[in-house]
């Protein structure tokens, strides 16, 4: 039982605008998130014909991101996959996440700190297939939240 002077101080709290809690933890459990996968989304954009995508699952209390993802029509092998951010579309920023897709369909997870799980809620990861004719990325998505 959970005493009442908690209570009204969680409900004060609350209504001052001070309980932040994340939209999946308020939704009441795992989010899902998608990103497909262009040349055209790349920065700049490539002139590849390949496409893709992954959806990925966050779980906050666990803080668990797990992803599947498949692709085609690339230049050549995957030489690297990874998510990246903080950025909206059309910016570039750092590698947050290594991913193993040396082969499709792929699949992975990994546990998120505060800042990279903030960032993915608030929609600022993208995700990125590199190749050895574009180093720097021939497919890109920016991850979104399902719907």
């Amino acid at each position: 039982m959970i005493p009442r002077a908690i209570t009204r101080f969680t409900v004060l709290l609350a209504l001052a605008g001070q309980l932040i809690v994340p939209p999946a933890l308020a939704a009441g459990g795992s989010a899902t998130y998608r990103a497909a996968l262009t040349g055209e989304s790349e920065v700049p954009a490539t002139q590849s014909k390949g496409t893709g995508e992954v959806t990925a699952t966050f779980d906050p209390a666990s803080k668990r991101l797990s992803w599947t993802g498949k692709y085609s029509g690339l230049t050549g092998p995957v030489t690297a996959a990874h998510f990246h951010g903080p950025a909206k579309a059309g910016e570039n920023a750092g590698v947050l996440v290594p991913v193993t897709a040396t082969s499709s369909p792929f699949s992975g997870e990994a546990t998120l700190d505060d800042a990279k799980a903030a960032d993915l809620e608030a929609g600022r990861l993208y995700f990125n297939l590199h190749t050895a004719a574009n180093p720097k990325g021939e497919l890109r998505g920016q991850v979104e939240r399902g719907r």
